[in-house]
């Protein structure tokens, strides 16, 4: 079977330009402050790089802005906590699956941590239950992880319980981390808020969304489409109705602004993904907000 991790990596170069992985990877080194002074190796310089650490005599001799790296003083622990109910296995914004989408964000930013020293644990759960795999740094690590949950998302899984997994972690997660939760379109009830104002105190918390499936039909005829929750159809006269459009329209457009806002509330940043292109901008744009949501 070929390697996900691989698939990751290879789709990274693909959607996205070296820069703007640069980009993403200065970003996730900034919003870790401890580290030791030992020299690692020199980048170049990415907006939101401490200006102390510009090597100035490399920056001359090649022209461009160029910074030292150093190894960090202890390791920070990134937690994938990944909602793996068959909601994930339906259909994406692009058309694309949400797992695939999934699979890259979270394999992205784990092999990123892992390039800098990091380790990552996955959190991983459905309305069946929550499991938890240890942390690691290994590439053959990661790759496990994904393997994980590659394996667990399919249309014959249970269905999705994301306040559940979240309150396996509020209970099983003691060491301060950063969690970076990814799920698909879930209301912010009462229940996730409380567990997500508890987490919050205790970690670093960021949210991925992967956005649904365009439901109706915007030209020519529609097709079969399914609904994963209740694995159902949704008739095609209902689909090219066009007050129907409207409303739905209407509806995801608030929905997506209220979750947005009720996270922001609770002063955790999120970004909503629709494709594996939007995966690495989207992942910069997320930290990006992270960095400057009060702590």
């Amino acid at each position: 079977m070929a390697s996900l991790l691989l698939r990751v990596r290879t789709k990274m170069g693909l959607f996205a330009h070296r820069r703007t992985i640069d980009l993403l990877e200065g970003g996730y080194a900034s919003v870790h402050h401890g580290r030791s002074h030992d020299f690692d190796d020199l980048r170049a310089y990415v907006p939101g790089d401490e200006v102390k650490d510009i090597d100035w005599k490399a920056t001359a001799r090649h022209g461009e802005p160029l910074v030292k790296r150093y190894i960090a003083s202890r390791r920070q622990n990134l937690v994938l906590v990944m909602d793996t109910g068959r909601n994930m296995a339906a259909t994406a914004t692009s058309g694309e699956s949400k797992k695939d989408i999934a699979l890259m964000a979270a394999g992205a930013l784990a092999y990123i941590a892992a390039k800098h020293g990091d380790v990552v644990s996955l959190v991983a759960g459905d309305s069946s239950g929550t499991r938890a795999h240890p942390a690691g740094a290994t590439e053959a690590h990661l790759e496990t992880l994904l393997r994980q949950v590659d394996r667990r998302v399919d249309l014959d899984a249970p269905t999705s319980d994301l306040a559940s997994v979240l309150e396996w972690v509020a209970r099983g997660i003691r060491r301060r981390s950063m969690l970076l939760v990814v799920t698909d379109d879930v209301a912010i009830d009462e229940r996730i808020t409380r567990l997500l104002r508890r987490l919050r105190a205790q970690h670093e918390v960021v949210w991925l969304t992967i956005g649904d499936a365009d439901l109706m039909t915007r030209t020519g005829h529609a097709g079969e489409v399914f609904d994963v929750r209740e694995m159902s159809g949704l008739p095609a006269y209902l689909r090219e109705n066009a007050q129907l459009r409207r409303e739905f329209d209407d509806s995801s457009v608030r929905r997506v602004g209220d979750t947005e806002r009720e996270l922001l509330a609770l002063g955790i940043s999120s970004q909503r993904l629709g494709s594996q292109a939007e995966v690495v901008p989207g992942l910069f744009a997320l930290i990006e907000k992270h960095r400057r949501v009060g702590r």
